[in-house]
């Protein structure tokens, strides 16, 4: 591989992670920092701001790592640096 497709490759993956830190950052402060306006709205009994420190966190890091995953497996891929 090339300096300049070396680059390329570590810039999309720099970019990438760059987006996933940036969502997990607003998803955990994000609702922290907003509780008491999500504890107005009440889902199965429980105040959102609960709901989404127990589990809408949970679920939203589950489909980062899913969304990471496939994501760099299309760069490494574009790249011809996929794992077999």
């Amino acid at each position: 591989m090339s300096k300049e497709q070396l680059e390329s490759y570590w810039r999309e993956n720099r970019n990438l992670m760059v987006v996933v830190l940036i969502i997990w950052a607003l998803v955990s402060y994000g609702a922290a920092l907003i509780s008491g306006w999500l504890n107005k709205i009440v889902i199965f009994g429980f105040p959102l701001g609960y709901y989404m420190g127990a589990q809408g966190s949970l679920i939203v890091f589950l489909l980062l790592i899913i969304f990471y995953s496939k994501k760099m497996d299309q760069i490494d891929k574009k790249y011809g640096v996929e794992e077999e």
